[in-house]
């Protein structure tokens, strides 16, 4: 049997290659693309994952050595349905050895093994963002700056600017005026805080997420062990590429030196992650970054109706910048979407939960429904009237497992085991105890550690610091502790004590540290057996854990979204609504779709208009929103806000529909309500004769409702 040639690439007579008839020609010739740097431009419900395990498993029939490839996505979820899907094509186990996760975790990863060629111990701690803004505010208490005249950032704010100045590159000073502009008389202290933090985390061997990046980018373009790593893979495949940052970009740059193979999947059109630093310039410049890059675009949808497509088209037919594509779908429907126009929020809550039994009545289950909005509190009104309908409903963007504060503390002390010189972990637990303020761990810390605690001026120090084990020295040497807190510390030195002796399961040094954590867990907390399934499931989570390393890691890498992910459905009802910011939907599709305040000052955000760029990615947060919906999606635009100052009466403001939806794209949508009226500007400032008009509907109105 002679050889055939599939997308430019000669294949074997004995290569199975049925799989490919499942895949259009345009995600075929991305999954077989044959050598150099190629960027999969991927719409909406175009089928990348599909594509991205399909490439996965072309480089294994094709003999790439599984541990040869690297596959880098956002989630370890994401990473584990690729590897998933690549392996029922080329059979199990074949996909064991690929190198697939977050860009996070492989930098952990391969700073475990090559870190000492920079400096760096590969007994390191991982912090999470919130242990991060934990240790600022420690540092920014040491400094004293919490005691000055001036209002001084506080611990988010801090570890926010922190975190966008150093994955977008860009100096502290020149963040703060563009983002955080109320701190730039802070800058002084701010700097301060930040230098302190550097050093401390050193000190403590400690890495946050921006270390991970930073450390990789260095290992990548080191003399010598950068070509080791670069080499070490044949392959590097990337989803999400349009949410990458700076320094991330800049990681791929170096790992493909020498090595052209390289495919990146994303779409520009969905790029919605700036405050996170991530830049759309990643994928627009791809093909100036990587030369000779080919661009396969992927344009049919799996997801949604024509209808919704056209309108979802629309939007981005008027951005600036931008890959062209027009999404089609060989899928039926021909309602177009719904544009409402309601005289008010109050309006658009009952219009809402109306279409939404509605659609219930004709058998979309609410679990199928969602609403979407820009911002967490556009939904504070409308959670009130779901509520007063009995319309159950679960809304995304709560507290992270790992942010609960009783979880936080369980970490903590596990975390003094795998490193007893984070500092941080120390004051958590220390202040835990019965009679321990802020100022007595403080003492305490410096007694077992052997130093006093950091300051600025003790920066050109550290070298000469001695270097002590606190933990052996809490063991051997009980510190000196108010009376009240005897009892707790005699506690906690048998529990560390167990943990150590023998080296037990992780899941056994859980157990015991739990046991001596529940009295004060009980003490600390309010419903305490509601939070007892979270202790339950770090239980869970070490027992499949090897290591305390492998366990923190996990958990500071990829952690379950929210407290209530490892225990199931979080309501006992049949069914329940689904409530998203945009940002949180991404990813996610339901059959129906309502997506409330489509206005100016909301989308785009009066907060986000300050620049072309902002105003660029409003436009892409509706286009996210839009294309969420399968078969049916609901605009809502309230043409009145009511603004209740105290003390001075009812006032309101008129409305317009966001600027990306413009007149000329109507007929892309049925419009409903009674209201259709051409709203006015939020100013008050266009025709007068509008306002007139729109101000005596607005009385009749009142009248009606």
């Amino acid at each position: 049997m002679l050889s055939e040639r599939v997308a430019g690439v000669e294949w074997g007579p004995s290569v199975d290659r049925s799989w490919l008839s499942e895949l259009n020609p345009q995600q075929r010739e991305a999954a077989t693309y044959p050598d150099g740097p190629v960027l999969v431009i991927a719409g909406a419900g175009s089928g990348k994952t599909k594509t991205l395990a399909c490439r996965v498993a072309w480089l294994l029939q094709q003999g790439v050595p599984a541990d040869r490839i690297l596959l880098l996505t956002f989630t370890r979820r994401a990473a584990a349905e690729m590897l998933d899907r690549a392996s029922r094509i080329t059979g199990p186990g074949a996909t064991g050895r690929i190198w697939g996760g977050t860009f996070h975790s492989i930098a952990n990863r391969l700073l475990r093994q090559y870190g000492r060629s920079l400096g760096l111990a590969p007994e390191f701690t991982v912090i999470d963002q919130g242990d991060a803004a934990d240790l600022m505010d420690l540092i920014r208490t040491e400094l004293g700056l919490t005691e000055s005249r001036k209002r001084f950032p506080q611990k988010g704010t801090l570890a926010a600017l922190y975190s966008r100045s150093v994955n977008s590159r860009t100096k502290v000073s020149e963040v703060a005026r563009r983002h955080f502009p109320w701190t730039e008389d802070s800058l002084e202290g701010i700097t301060q805080v930040f230098r302190v933090y550097t050093e401390r985390k050193r000190r403590s061997l400690l890495l946050d997420y921006d270390d991970l990046l930073l450390f990789w980018r260095a290992l990548a373009i080191a003399p010598g062990v950068g070509d080791e790593v670069a080499d070490r893979f044949d392959h590097i495949l990337v989803d999400e590429y349009q949410d990458t940052n700076s320094i991330q970009a800049e990681i791929l740059q170096g790992m493909r030196r020498t090595r052209p193979q390289m495919m990146v999947v994303g779409d520009d059109a969905q790029s919605i992650y700036s405050f996170r630093a991530a830049t759309v310039r990643n994928i627009l410049d791809f093909p100036q970054q990587f030369p000779g890059a080919a661009v396969v675009k992927l344009e049919q949808n799996y997801r949604s109706t024509q209808p919704i497509l056209d309108a979802s088209n629309a939007v981005m037919a008027r951005a600036t910048e931008r890959y062209e594509k027009n999404l089609f779908t060989l899928r039926g429907g021909v309602s177009k979407p719904v544009l409402t126009t309601c005289l008010d929020e109050g309006e658009q809550c009952s219009a809402v939960c109306d279409r939404i039994l509605s659609k219930r009545e004709e058998g979309i289950a609410l679990r199928d429904q969602a609403i979407l909005f820009r911002t967490g509190h556009h939904s504070d009104q409308l959670e009130v009237e779901l509520s007063r309908r009995n319309i159950p409903f679960l809304k995304f963007g709560g507290l992270k497992f790992v942010e609960a504060a009783h979880v936080k503390d369980m970490l903590a002390l596990v975390r003094l085991l795998d490193n007893p010189r984070d500092e941080l972990s120390w004051h958590r637990v220390l202040q835990l105890l019965e009679g321990i303020g802020p100022a007595s761990a403080r003492r305490i810390v410096a007694q077992i550690s052997g130093s006093a605690p950091a300051t600025e001026e003790s920066e050109g120090e550290a070298d000469t610091v001695e270097v002590v084990d606190p933990l052996h020295r809490f063991l051997s040497q009980p510190p000196a502790v108010p009376a009240a807190a005897q009892e707790d510390i005699a506690s906690l030195r048998a529990a560390l004590t167990d943990c150590l002796e023998g080296d037990p399961p992780v899941a056994s040094q859980i157990e015991r540290i739990r046991r001596f954590y529940e009295p004060i867990f009980r003490r600390l907390y309010e419903n305490p057996s509601v939070r007892l399934r979270d202790l339950d499931s770090l239980e869970q989570i070490a027992s499949g854990c090897p290591s305390r390393a492998q366990f923190l890691s996990d958990l500071a890498l990829d952690p379950p979204a929210s407290t209530q992910d490892l225990a199931g459905p979080p309501l006992l009802d049949e069914d329940y609504l689904i409530l998203s910011t945009i940002h949180s939907s991404k990813g996610s599709e339901w059959d129906a779709v309502h997506l409330i305040h489509v206005s100016d000052g909301n989308i785009p955000s009066d907060l986000a208009t300050g620049s072309e760029a902002e105003i660029e990615e409003e436009r892409r947060l509706l286009y996210v929103a839009m294309t969420r919906a399968r078969d049916a999606l609901y605009l809502y635009f309230p043409l009145r806000y009511y603004n209740r100052p105290r003390g001075r009466g009812d006032r309101h403001s008129y409305a317009q529909l966001t600027r990306f939806i413009p007149p000329e794209d109507w007929h892309y949508y049925e419009r409903e309500g009674s209201h259709q009226s051409t709203p006015v500007d939020a100013a008050g400032t266009g025709d007068p004769k509008t306002d007139a008009a729109a101000a005596v509907d607005a009385l009749l109105g009142d009248l009606w409702s």
